[in-house]
C-alpha cells in the first residue's frame, strides 16, 4: 500500500513545487489584467529577454547573483517597452486592439533574441546550491525546493505590497474603478505603469527560477511562459490574485500526476483538457446567471 501511494505523493510534491512558479506567471498576467483590463501576450517574451540578458552576463562574468538581477532588470525594461508601444497608445481603444499589439511586440522581441543569440539554446546558472533531500521515501529535489521557496517569498512580498502599502491601495482602487480612482486623485496612468513594472519583475524572477532549474533556455521559452501564465490565470479566475496562485498550483499538480501515471506525451493534453472544462463550466454558469436576470434574459434572446 505504501509503495502504491509513493508515486502519487512524489508527483504531488513535485507538482506543488513546479506549480509555485506557474503561480508567479499567473500573477504577472493577473496584475496587468486586474489594473489595466488588458491581456499582455508579450509577457512571456519580456521574461525571455531578461533570461537571455542574464545568461549572456553569466557567460561573460561568471556572477550568478548579477545574472539573476540582470534577468529581472531585463524583463522590467522589456515590459516597459511593451507598455509604451502596445498599451499606452491604445489605452482608449478596445481591449482587443492592445492585445493584438502585444502579440506583434511579442514576435518582435522573440525575433530580436533569436537574431542576437549565437546558439538556439543558451545555458543559465543553476539555481540549486545544495543537495537534494530525502524524507522517508520521498525525494525533495534541490532545484524544486529553490523554486518553491523563492516563489513563496516573492508571492508574500507581492501580497504585502498590494495590501499594506499606499501603492497597493491605489492599484486595488484602479482595479475596482479607474474612473472612481481618478476622481479621488489617483494617477491612473502611473499606477498602470507601476503594475506593469511589478508584473515584469515577478515574471523575471519566475523565469530565473525556472531557467535555473532547467539550466538552459531556448527562444521558445516565451511562448511556453505565456501559455502557462494564461492557463494559471484562467484556471483561478481572471483578475483574482489568490485565484492565480491556486490555478498555478493546480496546473503544476495536474501536469506532474499525468506525467507520473501516463507519460510525458499526455502532460500538456491533460492540462489543456482541464482548462477547457473550467472555461466551459464558467461560460455555462455565466450564461445561466444572465438568463436568470429579467433584463439579461431579453439580451440573451436577442443575441440568439
Amino acid at each position: 500500500m505504501a509503495e502504491a501511494l509513493l508515486t502519487p505523493l512524489q508527483a504531488l510534491l513535485d507538482g506543488v513545487m513546479l506549480g509555485a512558479t506557474y503561480s508567479l506567471l499567473g500573477l504577472g498576467f493577473t496584475l496587468v489584467f486586474g489594473v489595466l483590463r488588458r491581456i499582455n501576450l508579450a509577457f512571456g517574451a519580456t521574461i525571455l529577454v531578461g533570461i537571455y540578458a542574464g545568461s549572456h552576463w553569466h557567460l561573460a562574468s561568471g556572477s550568478r547573483v548579477t545574472a539573476l538581477a540582470l534577468t529581472v532588470a531585463g524583463a522590467i525594461a522589456a515590459g516597459l517597452y511593451v507598455e509604451r508601444c502596445a498599451l499606452r497608445p491604445l489605452a482608449s481603444q478596445p481591449a482587443v486592439s492592445s492585445m493584438i499589439a502585444t502579440f506583434a511586440v511579442w514576435m518582435q522581441l522573440q525575433e530580436v533574441v533569436s537574431l542576437l543569440s549565437v546558439s538556439r539554446t543558451v545555458p543559465y546558472p543553476a539555481s540549486a546550491w545544495m543537495p537534494s533531500v530525502e524524507v522517508g521515501s520521498l525525494l525533495i529535489r534541490a532545484d524544486g525546493l529553490v523554486m518553491w521557496s523563492g516563489a513563496a517569498v516573492i508571492m508574500l512580498a507581492l501580497f504585502l505590497l498590494l495590501y499594506r502599502t499606499r501603492l497597493g491601495r491605489a492599484m486595488r482602487a484602479v482595479a475596482d474603478s479607474a474612473e472612481g480612482a481618478a476622481l479621488m486623485g489617483v494617477n491612473v496612468r502611473a499606477v498602470g505603469t507601476a503594475a506593469f513594472v511589478m508584473a515584469s519583475a515577478v515574471g523575471g524572477a519566475a523565469g530565473a527560477l525556472i531557467a535555473g532549474s532547467q539550466q538552459q533556455v531556448t527562444p521558445y521559452f516565451g511562448l511556453w511562459a505565456t501559455v502557462k501564465g494564461l492557463t494559471a490565470m484562467v484556471l483561478g479566475g481572471a483578475g483574482s490574485l489568490p485565484g492565480a496562485v491556486l490555478g498555478g498550483l493546480v496546473l503544476g499538480v495536474v501536469e506532474t500526476e499525468t506525467l507520473a501515471h501516463f507519460g510525458g506525451q499526455w502532460r500538456d493534453l491533460a492540462a489543456y483538457a482541464l482548462l477547457f472544462l473550467v472555461v466551459s463550466w464558467r461560460s455555462r454558469a455565466a450564461r445561466g446567471r444572465l438568463a436568470a436576470a429579467p433584463s439579461g434574459r431579453a439580451a440573451l434572446e436577442d443575441a440568439l
